[in-house]
């Protein structure tokens, strides 16, 4: 492997700055992903649309996302890493500009279409950077924190861009990213590991990962937990306004209050990534999906009062993102042992399976609130919660098998 001379890097220290830069991107494009949950009535109000119009760009997003992630992961590894990931920065930068001078909303649209389809490339090119900015031993810490980036983003970002939204207009809160992207690409040039390029292998070979049970079980549980999430959070600030009746000055900092905990589910859920190799920190994880659906069920009523209301968004909250180090470490152990040229391809399944949830959730989020009214979004995200239970579940039960057959 090629390696410049100023590659940092298998250094028991771990919070330096080629870590710190790849943080800050996966923070960058999960404000990016995340900021019209945040900003949604003012967009809806800039653009005179309504409310569900605007929160369709958020399944919108998630539907480029999924199916362009597996495919461009695939092609990013035939290319120099970091030349990828700068070039995959600079579109996502390109996008983001797209956006704060968007002129009306199918320029918005195409400017959401081009930073979805570049979002999880660069998730899953960061993920390969494990080897050579960490210790083996933070090689879990690691993903878990690049994944923490987007809880960071719910935390900081999302509520920072709802306030220069709320003073200066909506559009100022993709300037502020735009700002900050320019700031970490800089550092990125200065910083990451250069000159490497991956395991050559055949680009239709790498779907043969496909074939795999395992993986499967790990995407379809994926996918039902994001979309039992997704159906109440794309109206979550509207929630908090019509439902809980916060006051809209309030919003941002109880956006930020409900990102702590996204924020600590994340960390959290890199202590689960410890639990095992393979399958088995997911399989151990089983119960947050039950605890998901329990308290989904109970936020109609929970809503009725504002502080019963607002608990159970923070304990969902907390329960978003356990899986999250778990499922990687499925995907990347599972490909390591049965397909190791598919490991590029195998980095981004987390966040793939993750917006294709996404996408789910928000379309049925848009129907229950046309249809029946925001208060009812919970039971319906209860029942993606059990599938996802189901599907692990099942895991455990195809782990059993092999282990029998062995």
């Amino acid at each position: 492997m090629a390696r410049t001379s100023h590659m940092v890097i298998r250094k028991e220290r771990f919070y330096t700055l080629p870590v710190l830069s790849l943080i800050a991107l996966s923070f960058l494009l999960g404000m990016s992903e995340f900021i019209v949950v945040g900003i949604l009535p003012d967009i809806a109000e800039g653009l005179d649309i309504s409310l569900t119009t605007v929160g369709g760009l958020v399944a919108l997003f998630a539907f480029v996302y999924g199916p362009i992630t597996p495919i461009g992961a695939s092609i990013s590894s035939r290319f120099e890493r970091f030349h990828t990931l700068l070039f995959l920065s600079v579109v996502f930068l390109a996008g983001n500009l797209m956006c704060a001078f968007a002129t009306g909303y199918v320029m918005l649209v195409i400017a959401r279409v081009v930073i979805a389809s570049v979002s999880g490339t660069a998730v899953a090119v960061s993920m390969t950077f494990a080897e050579d900015v960490a210790s083996e031993r933070n090689r879990t810490r690691f993903v878990s924190w690049v994944f923490s980036g987007f809880s960071i983003a719910s935390v900081f970002g999302v509520p920072i861009g709802t306030s220069i939204a709320g003073f200066l207009g909506w559009r100022w809160s993709f300037h502020f990213i735009n700002i900050l992207t320019v700031i970490v690409i800089i550092v990125m040039c200065a910083v990451l590991p250069k000159n490497h390029y991956g395991v050559r292998t055949n680009f239709l070979s790498q779907f043969f990962i496909f074939t795999e049970r395992r993986i499967w079980a790990g995407i379809l549980a994926v996918v039902f937990a994001a979309a039992a999430t997704y159906v109440f959070y794309t109206y979550l600030a509207p929630i908090l306004e019509q439902e809980i009746g916060l006051p809209s000055q309030y919003v941002s900092l109880a956006l930020a209050i409900y990102g702590l905990a996204c924020l600590g589910s994340n960390l959290y859920g890199g202590k689960l990534g410890n639990r095992g190799r393979g399958v088995m920190p997911l399989i151990k994880g089983r119960p947050i999906y039950l605890l998901q659906a329990v308290f989904m069920v109970s936020l109609p009523f929970a809503l009725l009062n504002p502080i019963a209301g607002c608990a159970v968004l923070l304990i969902l909250g907390f329960l978003m993102y356990l899986q999250n180090t778990p499922s990687q470490i499925l995907y990347m152990d599972v490909a390591s042992q049965t397909h190791p040229g598919s490991l590029n391809l195998a980095s981004p399944f987390n966040s793939m399976s993750f917006n294709i949830g996404i996408a789910m959730g928000s379309a049925v989020g848009g129907l229950v609130t046309d249809n029946i009214g925001m208060r009812w979004l919970g039971p319906f995200g209860a029942m993606f919660a059990m599938l996802a239970w189901i599907t692990v579940t099942w895991l455990k039960w195809d782990q059993s098998k092999r282990q029998d057959a062995e």
